[in-house]
């Protein structure tokens, strides 16, 4: 049962917590657990999330922060909280303003400035400052997004970062991106677009040439290729590759016979005791057309 609230008693002066200098508050009564549940009840009033937005207690203030129906001039000081969950979770609140998200996008704390690249209150104004940071990570999480404007696309293209081309590679929708990218002279950005569900048959069957063991082998673990294909793969001069086929979930199961011939003993008895996976297997089945995939807990923004 929460316990009976104090008077409530105007206090003016700076807000201590947003360090705004400008925000006067209402000190409200009560343990910090009573003022934490008050800021939980969806039927407490606006004006009081007001006040709870200044409370002494950074938890009472996050759980203000992450109310969707928080007042925006509540949100605006804690958007400069001393307290990083709580600008997080400012970060986080789809009801954040287009102006907040513009200023937690450059806060000096990293995990503030990657959960805004999750909100889906992100537009293109945000994401025309994740283009410039100097945080890799961010640029990475920009790269990922399905729904990246073509000039921000362009400019990622020749990202300083392999780690940012290779996610943009293996996110990316647009065909001339993918194109692009294909060219590069990095290794794992082109095994980002062979991972890249949305590569025309054109674009595997080269992926499929490609020099580099790596590149092969991890397109034939992603994506179904054409007969043609996979007839010249399944005699690939590297075991690698061949062993990658033996074991993936895409290939047909005339190709994993074939591969349970192999010359290879490790090659030919993996393809044999091969059983697929119970539905969770990461990997997908991709139109041959012109996806998303996330990033673990690892990487911010949950792209894998």
């Amino acid at each position: 049962m929460i316990a009976p609230m104090g008077k409530q008693q105007d206090v003016g002066g700076p807000d201590r917590h947003s360090r705004s200098g400008t925000t006067a508050h209402r000190a409200i009564g009560g343990s910090a657990d009573a003022r934490l549940a008050l800021a939980q009840d969806p039927a407490t009033p606006q004006m009081t999330l007001f006040d709870l937005a200044s409370d002494p207690s950074a938890v009472v203030r996050k759980a203000v922060a992450a109310r969707a129906d928080a007042p925006a001039q509540a949100l605006r000081p804690l958007t400069r909280d001393h307290d990083r969950q709580v600008r997080e979770a400012v970060a986080r609140n789809p009801s954040t303003s287009v102006a907040n998200l513009l200023r937690l996008v450059r806060d000096a704390d990293r995990w503030v400035r990657w959960a805004v690249a999750g909100n889906p209150a992100c537009d293109e104004s945000v994401r025309r400052v994740m283009s410039e940071a100097p945080d890799k990570e961010l640029r990475g999480l920009l790269a990922e997004m399905r729904e990246l404007e073509p000039d921000l696309a362009a400019r990622l293209i020749d990202d300083v970062s392999p780690e940012v081309r290779e996610r943009l590679a293996t996110h990316t929708h647009d065909p001339d991106v993918i194109t692009a990218l294909m060219a590069d002279r990095t290794v794992r950005v082109r095994k980002g677009v062979a991972r890249n569900p949305r590569t025309t048959a054109e674009q595997r069957r080269a992926l499929a040439q490609d020099p580099v063991i790596d590149v092969r082998a991890a397109l034939v673990r992603a994506v179904e290729l054409d007969e043609a294909d996979l007839e010249r793969l399944v005699h690939d001069r590297s075991v690698q590759v061949r062993l990658a086929m033996a074991t993936s979930e895409v290939i047909p199961p005339h190709i994993r016979r074939a591969l349970g011939r192999d010359p290879d003993e490790m090659v030919a008895g993996a393809a044999r005791d091969f059983r697929p996976a119970s539905g969770n297997s990461p990997v997908i089945r991709g139109a041959r057309g012109h996806r998303r995939s996330g990033t673990g807990p690892g990487r911010p923004g949950g792209a894998a």
